[in-house]
């Protein structure tokens, strides 16, 4: 019993590190993971047995004892997972399958296909070895699906992980997150440091303030875009000294604040009390992986972090004050965020609509395909208009997502632009347009 569930982790390390084109970290803490499924698998094969077990009594055709089944049932486990999950973790690793190819339901049914195909295949064994009465069939029902919804709601950590992009914020030994009390005392103290750095506002010039955020911390890409997204807003839109990064990043931790909801919705308070409400703009860049519903993803394993709504967004700008707002929403399906964020004062932008995913947010991507088309080509040095940068960015991720085989159809950015809002930019235009150096008044 003991060897067999020693290989079925190895098994499972093998396979996941399979799964990895590249360079990979292993994250030994996942050994502490995953327990609930042999524990309650065992359990089910106690609550299974026919008869009692007596070494004195030899009794031919009945079901086995419960260690007898568990041993059965782990074997038989064992090797559906080789075969059923062997070809697609070869696949990944040549570069023949990326999930960041598919869309969401397309991603979750090749993740869910040979688990519940095991299940299935598992639960006729042991209907076979039981009684057969109505409840056992419930019982074993009831066990292999708490199983899986354990997994997909608790997501557990994975022994490997693609290894992280080495950059000037990041510590190439550290190869996991280990948070610890003084962690927490630095992150507080870092983000009051960054908030108390943001300078104040210019009277009779149109100031931009800039707020990034990236809540998902399991990939590089989307720490690499709001750092580049805020470059820009700082050398393009004059908002140095008034930029604030909120990022979730193991190469972060001591560097930038988390993006957490209560660290946002602090940083909206801090920026609204040194803006001038009446005359300056926000503008808030958030990118992550998105849901159908829109929600973003958001977390740093060990650490458990909520993710944002456009509700939230809403009431915390509206508490705040802050009139004048650009928003910009780089994932999937962020189509589901422009409704309830515009109005007259507000520009919403995002990488797709509410049907579609978004492009090129994988482990191995630099950049999204909206924030490089977008940002990194547009407005760093082509324009200063959303408007026209977003209307250029169009075509271009179209295109690109055509030739990289995008399978679930165009992402189709959208822009809903207020009548107010689009009068305040064009101002703003005007002044970044005319200054060579220091910022002039606006007339």
């Amino acid at each position: 019993m003991l060897l067999l569930v020693a290989g079925y982790i190895l098994t499972m390390m093998c396979l996941q590190r399979l799964a990895i084109a590249g360079p990979a970290d292993f994250h030994f803490r996942a050994i502490g993971a995953n327990w609930f499924a042999f524990a309650s698998w065992a359990w089910l094969c106690f609550s299974l047995r026919r008869y009692p077990v007596n070494p004195d009594k030899k009794n031919t055709g009945i079901a086995p004892s419960a260690s007898h089944l568990f041993v059965l049932s782990l074997a038989q486990g064992l090797f559906l997972s080789l075969i059923l999950n062997l070809p697609f973790c070869l696949a990944m690793n040549m570069g023949w399958i990326r999930y960041d190819h598919f869309s969401q339901i397309i991603g979750w049914l090749i993740y869910l296909t040979p688990v519940l195909l095991t299940i299935a295949i598992q639960s006729v064994f042991l209907w076979r070895a039981c009684d057969r009465r109505a409840s056992s069939i419930a019982l074993i029902f009831f066990v292999t699906i708490s199983g899986v919804a354990m997994q997909v709601t608790t997501n557990p950590p994975h022994f490997w992980y693609p290894k992280r992009v080495e950059s000037s914020d990041a510590d190439s030994s550290d190869k996991s997150l280990d948070i610890s009390q003084e962690i927490f005392e630095a992150q507080a103290a870092l983000l009051q440091e960054k908030m108390g750095a943001l300078q104040p506002q210019r009277p009779g010039v149109i100031d931009l303030y800039s707020l990034n955020f990236a809540p998902y911390g399991e990939e590089n890409v989307f720490l690499n875009e709001t750092s580049m997204v805020s470059q820009v807003m700082e050398k393009r839109f004059d908002a140095a000294g008034r930029s604030l990064l909120l990022v979730n990043n193991p190469g972060t931790i001591t560097s930038l604040p988390w993006a957490t909801p209560l660290n946002l919705q602090r940083a909206i308070q801090q920026v609204a009390k040194r803006m001038d409400l009446n005359e300056d703009i926000l503008f808030l860049h958030m990118s992550s992986h998105g849901a159908s519903d829109g929600e973003l993803s958001a977390g740093m394993w060990p650490l458990s972090v909520k993710s944002v709504t456009p509700e939230d967004l809403k009431q915390w700008l509206d508490e705040a004050g802050i009139k004048h707002r650009v928003i910009s929403i780089s994932a999937c399906y962020a189509g589901n965020w422009v409704a309830p964020l515009s109005d007259d004062n507000t520009l919403v932008m995002t990488a797709s609509d509410a049907d579609h995913t978004s492009y090129g947010c994988g482990s191995k991507s630099e950049l999204t395909f909206f924030g490089r088309a977008m940002y990194d080509e547009q407005l760093r040095d082509k324009t200063l208009s959303f408007e026209t940068a977003h209307a250029a960015a169009r075509p271009i991720i179209k295109q690109r997502e055509e030739e990289a085989g995008k399978s679930d159809g165009y992402s189709n950015p959208q822009i809903a632009v207020g009548a107010n809002i689009r009068e305040r930019l064009k101002l703003l235009e005007q002044r970044l347009s005319s200054i060579a150096g220091a910022p002039q008044p606006v007339k």
